[in-house]
């Protein structure tokens, strides 16, 4: 019988991450795992990962849907910690040996110029801090059976985070339309979703300056260099092996990942 703690919590989804094997939502066995245990958890987790060579190069933001934020209960996107493992080099693959169920979703991501932290910090603010903006795609891969998790459950395990790709082209924060950067995603040729910047909180750089004020709560910040993924523009695709998955977006340029070949379980 699991004795519940932030320690043994931590690692019961890094071993889930590491056997690539599903469990169910830890608030099942644990109804004291609140949203400020959660990030409790969070934490150690990252810190075990920066233990075994793990660098964190930045933030990801997750539920910045008004309506998946609706449905859950909050009225301000959840953190997140990117490090330089989840980097995914362009034209490779998604490998089905890393993950258990992954999917893929199109970000507008922004690479930060300077420092920023809150609390107060406007999205123009924000906007002025970062550096580059790129397209991306952020592979999530839930530890959780079937993608169900509550609130604390995904915040404990680093919102689904598993990887991440960066398109080619960079352009600067004030050289495009964010909000109204559109994105058509396909699937093996087939248009699947479409929607622009303005699904992420109303504007990309809304949700970067929630981001910093929330971390700050925190004692955290976001710093000069950091990579920051907004957050889905679409609802998420599910990898199957051999799938071709697209991103075109108006002025970042496409993205194309491919699923790999299929993986044994463990």
């Amino acid at each position: 019988m699991t004795i519940w703690n932030i320690d043994s919590a931590a690692r019961h989804l890094l071993d889930a991450e590491a056997d690539r094997r599903d469990i169910t939502p830890i608030t099942d066995d644990w109804a004291e795992l609140d949203i400020a245990t959660g990030y409790r958890v969070q934490d150690a987790l990252i810190t075990d990962k920066i233990a075994n060579g793990h660098t964190v190069v930045g933030v990801k933001l997750g539920l910045t849907s008004r309506a998946k934020q609706q449905r859950m209960g909050i009225d301000s996107p959840l953190t997140a910690v990117l490090t330089d493992k989840m980097y995914l080099e362009a034209g490779v693959p998604v490998d089905f040996s890393r993950f258990i169920h992954p999917r893929i979703e199109p970000e507008i991501v922004f690479v930060m110029g300077e420092d920023l932290a809150g609390p107060g910090i406007t999205s123009a603010r924000a906007l002025a801090a970062v550096r580059s903006v790129h397209a991306g795609f952020e592979v999530i891969d839930s530890r959780y059976r079937d993608f169900k998790f509550t609130l604390p459950d995904v915040i404990a395990d680093n919102a689904s985070s598993a990887g991440f790709y960066l398109g080619g082209i960079a352009r600067g924060p004030f050289d495009l339309d964010l909000q109204m950067e559109a994105c058509l995603v396909r699937v093996n040729g087939q248009v699947v979703y479409s929607a622009t910047g303005a699904a992420v909180q109303g504007h990309p750089a809304e949700a970067l300056a929630l981001a910093a004020n929330s971390l700050a709560a925190r004692g955290r910040s976001i710093h000069a260099g950091d990579i920051v993924l907004t957050g889905g523009m679409t609802d998420a695709v599910f990898v199957n092996p051999g799938d071709q998955i697209s991103a075109e977006f108006t002025s970042l340029g496409s993205i194309v990942v491919a699923g790999g070949a299929a993986a044994p379980r463990c």
